[in-house]
């Protein structure tokens, strides 16, 4: 025999599996939740099993996917702000950029002591790109050129219209932030960065831009 139909509804956190099959008239229980209802046609010459299963089995979504925890109506992620990538030579690397792929905007160096950084933005026309170079004795970026010594992307960083909002959001669904609170970004907005991690391995940096 056939099933007749079957159905799947998301709602609060749970999977309903809705599922009527020809079968007599059973008590199906998963995890916790159950219900099963017989019912008998009564029209004539139905050709449906006089006994028909309604089984009903709810079953939780995984922490990450869960309704109850996905809730990002008050912030949103919007584009792709920049590539950073961290270079051992930043003169170099900025005459590359400019001079054999003819990027027509590139920044001067600008340091950035709170983040132990010195900056050139690459300007694109959808997007940019940092170069990034140490700045003092205690540059996290000294660490990752100790590690790749050719340089190589360091981050991502996308925007968002409130930071504060999505680090409330984001650590509430397990994700870790390096900092507690934003600090203020090369570009003089709040930022913050998230674990890679638990980013699928790349650091990820929230900037908050708010729309003119």
């Amino acid at each position: 025999m056939s099933v007749f139909f079957r159905g799947f509804v998301s709602r609060q956190g749970f999977r309903l599996s809705l599922e009527a099959s020809p079968f007599s008239r059973g008590f199906v229980c998963r995890r916790g939740f159950c219900l099963s209802q017989g019912f008998s046609p009564s029209a004539k010459g139905s050709n449906l099993l006089s006994h028909t299963s309604l089984r009903l089995h709810i079953s939780p979504f995984t922490r990450m996917f869960s309704s109850s925890n996905y809730n990002q109506e008050s912030w949103k992620l919007g584009r792709l702000n920049h590539v950073a990538i961290a270079v051992p030579d930043l003169k170099k690397a900025s005459e590359f950029y400019k001079n054999i792929l003819g990027a027509k905007e590139v920044s001067e160096a600008v340091p950035q002591p709170e983040h132990g950084v010195y900056t050139v933005f690459v300007n694109l026309d959808d997007t940019k790109i940092e170069l990034l170079h140490p700045y003092g004795d205690k540059s996290p970026i000294q660490n990752f050129l100790d590690k790749n010594k050719n340089g190589g992307i360091h981050h991502v960083c996308i925007e968002v219209d409130d930071v504060k909002t999505a680090i409330k959001d984001i650590t509430s669904k397990g994700i870790r932030v390096l900092d507690p609170e934003p600090k203020i970004g090369a570009h003089g907005n709040p930022v913050v960065f998230l674990h890679p991690k638990d980013c699928c391995g790349v650091l990820v940096e929230l900037e908050e831009v708010k729309k003119s």
